[in-house]
């Protein structure tokens, strides 16, 4: 399946089993391209993080944490906002609250990007938005 029948299929707001699926196809994805990069299609595995931003789950940070960290092209394509899809504040406190090295490291990745302004102005409404336009829903 590629990236625009995921889309046609799912939409930008999966809920419910749909979104157990989202999370199904980026586990697979994300073991392909730790295999070799380009084998996981990081413009599905983009899709699949914009999905669960947009259901704002926290549980799902660490997931597309993994998903940005699968490779060089994925971290290229997968933006660090997708980890804040429940807000920055409440993804730094879930974050903190973790005592795992994945959450120490995607913490201080976050806080790296809003020392140099990544964050500025950031809302979940507007990057929502503005991945809404990109995918032209």
């Amino acid at each position: 399946m590629d990236e625009e029948e995921w889309l046609h299929r799912h939409g930008l707001h999966p809920v419910g089993a749909d979104l157990d699926e989202v999370r199904r196809l980026l586990g697979v994805r994300i073991r392909l391209e730790q295999r070799a990069q380009g084998e996981g299609d990081t413009e599905l595995m983009k899709l699949c993080c914009v999905q669960l931003f947009n259901a704002g789950d926290l549980g799902d940070v660490l997931l597309i944490w993994k998903a940005k960290t699968a490779g060089m092209d994925a971290d290229c394509s997968i933006d660090v906002q997708l980890l804040c899809g429940g807000g920055l504040a409440e993804t730094k406190a879930y974050l903190s609250s973790r005592r795992l090295p994945e959450a120490e490291a995607a913490l201080q990745r976050l806080l790296a990007c809003e020392a140099a302004s990544d964050f500025e102005d950031f809302s979940v409404t507007e990057h929502s938005a503005r991945y809404a336009a990109y995918y032209g829903t």
